[in-house]
Parts: structure tokens; sequence; C-alpha cells
């Protein structure tokens, strides 16, 4: 079993509320996957966006300073978006962030719950299934290492092309991120590619079927046994209602943002403290949270858990003891009680 923590580099508030430049929140970032380190947490993942709100948009960069710094983590993405970056470009830059970091680059491939890369990087929206389909094809290829021959119609073709460098270990660890398409399972395991379950919503034990139909169609493609992930978003504190109190204000912030882009009510408190109790946020004191992952990896069977720590302008100090609680007191606990 392995425990991870996700963030997107949210752009955040100081200690007086003033909003932090994005090079600080950056600078930030770094110092979290140095903390994870530390406390022997075993991956951490950033995500890539082209935002106002989110500091991180070459996911890659980051993570490379971050193995400068760093002795065993494992360092990815949550999630890559494939549909409007070239694959044998990711390739390349995965490759060489998994030569400076001894071996520990992982990539999660997705389609992204955000399209403002669409227009920035001159992609139609109206291709989005294409897009993914095909560069997901062609990313499978490059992962062998070999010469890669292949043709499609959203990029030029490769005859026998080899591209660099090569990893020391021959393969990077790849993983498909989706957010509930059975399509998206299936082409995972079509691919057999690892997954990750993106659960940001709802009790995560709705997501044991498509645990379930991941599993037959690796069979049916005759592939593999594959582990699956699921990212969940939470915050650790001291009790269950610091955590709360702390974290309402911050995620309200994101939540509501998201909402008027999409259409959604405000997020009410009460609607909140539903979702903490029932749904998918992983949020309170330590022995809290313990027992909510400890569940969500019971009841779907999963072989990782990645913990999305970061929400809105929460301020770095919270996330810096959140960090400790979750790699001090959290992980420990669950494999206590998943022994049990």
């Amino acid at each position: 079993m392995e425990f991870g923590l996700d963030t997107f580099g949210d752009v955040t508030v100081g200690e007086h509320g003033q909003k932090l430049t994005y090079a600080q929140v950056i600078r930030n970032v770094v110092e979290q996957a140095v903390l994870a380190d530390s406390l022997g947490i075993d991956g951490f993942g950033l995500g890539e966006h082209h935002r106002d709100d989110f500091a991180v948009s070459s996911p890659e960069i980051v993570l490379a300073a971050i193995a400068s710094r760093t002795e065993r983590i494992k360092l990815g993405t949550a999630v890559t978006v494939l549909s409007s970056d070239d694959p044998v470009r990711v390739f390349e830059r995965f490759a060489t962030l998994d030569a400076v970091s001894n071996g520990r680059a992982e990539i999660i491939l997705g389609r992204g719950s955000f399209t403002e890369s669409f227009p920035l990087f001159g992609f139609d929206l109206t291709d989005y299934e294409r897009l993914f389909e095909e560069k997901a094809d062609l990313m499978v290829k490059l992962l062998d290492e070999g010469p890669v021959t292949w043709s499609g119609t959203v990029r030029p073709p490769l005859t026998d092309q080899q591209v660099y460098p090569k990893t020391e270990s021959g393969r990077i660890r790849t993983w498909i991120g989706v957010g509930g398409s059975p399509e998206s399972v299936v082409r995972a395991a079509q691919h057999g590619l690892p997954l990750v379950l993106a659960i940001i919503g709802g009790e995560p034990v709705r997501f044991a079927p498509y645990v379930e139909l991941y599993q037959r169609a690796l069979k049916e493609f005759e592939q593999p046994e594959q582990p699956v992930a699921v990212h969940c978003p939470g915050f650790v504190a001291e009790t269950d209602e610091e955590a709360v109190e702390i974290l309402w204000p911050h995620a309200r912030t994101m939540l509501n943002r998201i909402g008027r882009e999409r259409g959604w009510p405000p997020l009410s408190r009460d609607r909140f403290e539903i979702d903490v109790r029932d749904g998918a946020w992983h949020v309170g004191s330590p022995e809290t949270v313990a027992q909510k992952v400890a569940h969500t990896i019971k009841h779907l069977g999963i072989q990782r858990f990645d913990l999305k720590y970061s929400a809105g302008t929460l301020p770095h100090e919270h996330m810096i003891k959140a960090i400790s609680l979750y790699g001090e007191k959290v992980v420990p606990r669950v494999r206590e009680l998943l022994a049990q």
C-alpha cells in the first residue's frame, strides 16, 4: 500500500490575508514536497493548470527542483493534460526528470478537469475525445523506449523513430487518471496502464463498480494485473472542529469560483460538512482521517491513496501542519487499521 500527496499549487494567502505571488507559491510547494519526503510519504503529485488560481503550469520543472532536494519520494503529476500536449515532448521531459531524480519519475495522463489549455495551445474542444485517444495510443508506444512507428490525425506520423533520453529502468511508471467515465476506465485497461480514480465528490465507495469494471477489462484485454489508486481532497488538523474551521473559508473560495464557471449553486456550510462527513473529503483529526482513508481503501480494494491536501487559498503554514500530521500520524494509523 502506497500513500501520496497531491497539490495543484493553488494560489494561497499569507498570514495577513494577502495573496501570495505565483513565485512564492511555487517555492512553498517545493518546501511541502521536501517535508513529505522527510516523513517517508511515498509519492508527491503536481497538477497541471493554465489559469490564474493555480501557480503550476509546468509540473516537470517544479518536480525537478524537488528532485534535487529529496531522496526517495516518487515524483509525478496529477495530471499531465495529454490532450493539449505532444506525447513525444511529454516522454522527453519525464525521461529527463527520471534521470535527475534517479528513477523516481511518474506520469498520470489525463484529459484534465479544466479546458484553458485547449485555446491556449490552439486545440479545438470539439476534438476533445480524439485528441486524448490518439495521443494516449502514441504515448503507450513511446513508453516501450524502442523505435516508434505511429500515424494518426492529431500530429505528424512517426516511422521507426527513436526518442531520447532513454531511462535507466527502461520504462517510466505511467498511470491514466479518470474522473468517473466508464469509457476512460476501459481505455486504461486496454492500454494496460494503472488506474487513478479522481474522487472529488460523493461517497468514495460508490466508485467500487469502476474498480470492478477495470479489473474485468484487464482480463478481457489479456493485460496483466495493475494497481488502482484514488485521489481525494482532504485536510488534517489536531481536532475535527479545527480542521473544518480552518478549511471551510478557503475551500469555499475555490469551489464557489468553479461553481460560478460551471453553473453550480454556492456551497453552503451545511453542504460542506455533509461532504466532510459522508463524501469525498477526508477531513478531520488524524484519527478521523485515518479511519476514513482505511474505509476507502478497504471498500475499493485499492493499492494507493493520494490526499489532495491543498484547497483554494489555504495558507502554506496550515498545509505544512497537515502534511506533518498525515505523515506522522495518519499513514501509520491507516497501516494499523488495514493490518487489523
